[in-house]
């Protein structure tokens, strides 16, 4: 039986040491927002005091989808230190979910930072959505059938096998919709589906998805993400922004999808802002 070393193209160590490096000086980070495309608007409310472009980052390359900077921001919102991952790579870029998840783990890693918020634009399955609404994900459906879990089990970084019944801090929710009263910004609540991308839904699979599967939102990414964080005992806070609707019969494109996304950001800075301060 020929045995193979799974591990052997996993940049996470060095990219953990190498973030020890950059950071050295910087305040301990509160929590790690990673925003999605089209979200990047969250940056400019973050007093930043370091930005790492990712091609800096060994193993980890720019961005190849437009929406996405490719930085990783240290700063502050308001009194609270905190890391930004402006932008994410995505499975259909053609990596195995194990190297997807490496940078996220390697600042896991070096800061030990408790809590991460990840956040996506997502289309509506649900057919009380409207464009524009933010959806805090109450659990998820991994249709990429990709796990960044597979392979040789890292023991000091969490469970062979980890449970998976409540990958999403039912505490950060609570803490989430807090903030939403406080800040005036109404949010759904509702199950997201990953998807692997990079074409949109077919009108058959939109039907599946909402009747059989029950999904509220489908998207490309954060699953693998979640599924890394919490095997390494972090909470995750998901946000969606509904980007277009598919209930509706109408072409999807990427445009249109960046488009509302830049109409959502104020609401969507909003939201996150006011969720760090209940976070203390």
């Amino acid at each position: 039986m020929t045995s193979f070393d799974a591990t052997a193209d996993d940049p996470t160590e060095a990219l953990a040491e190498t973030l020890k490096e950059r950071l050295a000086g910087q305040e301990t980070p509160r929590l790690l927002v990673v925003a999605g495309s089209g979200l990047g608007g969250f940056a400019r409310s973050v007093d930043a005091r370091l930005t790492i472009p990712y091609s800096e980052l060994p193993g980890v390359g720019s961005s190849t989808v437009a929406g996405h900077s490719g930085t990783l921001v240290c700063g502050r919102t308001g009194n609270t230190p905190l890391l930004l991952m402006n932008g994410r790579r995505h499975l259909y870029e053609g990596m195995p979910a194990a190297r997807n998840t490496a940078l996220l783990r390697a600042i896991l890693l070096a800061t030990g930072v408790p809590v991460v918020v990840l956040s996506n634009a997502a289309g509506g399955l649900n057919p009380t959505f409207e464009v524009g609404d933010l959806m805090l994900i109450s659990d998820h459906i991994n249709m990429t059938f990709r796990n960044p879990l597979i392979g040789p089990n890292r023991d000091d970084w969490g469970p062979r096998f980890p449970d998976a019944s409540a990958l999403y801090s039912p505490r950060l929710r609570v803490l989430a919709r807090e903030a939403a009263l406080k800040a005036g910004v109404p949010v759904r609540e509702g199950v997201y589906l990953a998807g692997l991308g990079p074409s949109y839904e077919t009108r058959a699979e939109v039907s599946m998805l909402r009747t059989v599967m029950g999904a509220d939102a489908v998207g490309m990414s954060t699953a693998p993400e979640t599924l890394a964080a919490t095997h390494m005992g972090r909470e995750v806070l998901g946000i969606s922004f509904i980007s277009n609707l598919l209930t509706v019969p109408a072409k999807t494109t990427h445009d249109e999808v960046m488009e509302n996304s830049r109409r959502v950001e104020e609401k969507f800075t909003k939201l996150v802002t006011a969720f760090i301060a209940e976070l203390g």
